[in-house]
């Protein structure tokens, strides 16, 4: 585990898809074994400035997400580093079987790139949220998945998983964050801490991190020491850095733009109940479907907050209502 003691600010807040298409051009100009594979999902991946600058490197196969899976494991056979890129709601729950097998199971060189996921596409309803995509994708044996927090980290995650030789899942926000400052570098399979504390530990991901940090300085004023944790890999975990936080503090408190059902959550828990009890809650999308509303409305609807994580907080340490 990574750590810096001083909080981070929030300050204006970006789309990490920006981050990562720019990232993607970047490698791709450099190394002509990079491409790029989407689902007629050119504007919503951001691969505009790709498509114009690499035209022969990108592969836009339709609406068809099985075949994309597909091909990019065919592309990485033959020697290419394919990013196929599309909504992680179709990218994962209509292509599974191929990544598990094509991908996965084959350990085949592919990044593949949830993009907008969450609850991001909140007017689009049901069928585009992407709340269960970490628990299908961390089931799976031998899948690195990672979410990461800010622009920063999307650039740096990008990188890493370009020179990672194996199968990469990385779930890229659409929903804006801040920038995370002082930056922790990002590091596979390790959680940062970006605020210590001794009463309660706050575990974020992706765009939950922001929250864990804000509700870290509501905490703060009622005399409670909040630790934030930014668990940007989300398989592996970091075992360890959850053992600190069971042998630190009085509790876990885990945020997620996710069903709570097999996610981040689950992951914690799972070590929890195996390691050493202690209290937790779980604080996501509560194993329902999420209705139809903007982002902001279904952040609100399910405790997405910085006051709802504060308040979770306080039931652990014993003094909230």
């Amino acid at each position: 585990m990574s750590t810096t003691e001083a909080a981070a600010p929030l300050s204006a807040l970006h789309d990490c898809r920006k981050a990562f298409a720019e990232t993607l051009h970047e490698l791709a100009t450099a190394d002509q074994r990079v491409v790029a594979v989407c689902n007629d999902s050119v504007g919503s991946s951001n691969l505009k400035a790709f498509a114009d600058g690499h035209p022969s490197r990108l592969v836009n196969v339709g609406i068809a997400e099985q075949a994309m899976v597909g091909i990019g494991a065919g592309l990485a056979n033959g020697g290419r580093i394919p990013f196929v890129c599309a909504a992680s709601p179709f990218l994962t729950g209509r292509a599974l079987e191929q990544i598990k097998a094509d991908v996965a199971y084959s350990q085949a060189n592919v990044k593949l790139c949830g993009m907008s996921p969450g609850l991001a596409y909140g007017e689009l309803g049901p069928t585009h949220h992407s709340i269960e995509d970490l628990a299908w994708l961390r089931a799976l044996a031998d899948i690195t998945v990672v979410v990461p927090a800010d622009p920063a980290e999307t650039r740096e995650a990008v990188r890493w998983a370009y020179e990672y030789e194996g199968p990469v899942f990385l779930r890229i926000g659409r929903t804006a964050v801040p920038d995370l400052e002082p930056h922790v570098t990002f590091a596979p399979g390790r959680a940062a801490q970006l605020r210590a504390g001794s009463d309660i530990t706050l575990i974020g991901v992706g765009t939950t991190v922001a929250i864990a940090l804000a509700a870290a300085d509501l905490l703060d004023e009622q005399g409670v020491s909040a630790s934030v944790l930014n668990m940007s890999t989300v398989s592996p975990l970091d075992a360890e850095a959850v053992h600190d936080a069971i042998g630190q503090t009085r509790g876990i408190v885990t945020i997620e733009e996710h069903t709570v059902r097999g996610g981040l959550g689950g992951a914690v828990a799972e070590i929890v109940a195996t390691s050493r009890p202690t209290p937790m809650r779980i604080i996501g999308v509560p194993g329902v479907f999420a209705p139809t509303g903007s982002t902001g409305f279904l952040f609100e609807h399910f405790g997405l907050t910085p006051q709802a994580v504060a308040a979770a907080a306080l039931e652990i340490v014993g003094t909230g209502p």
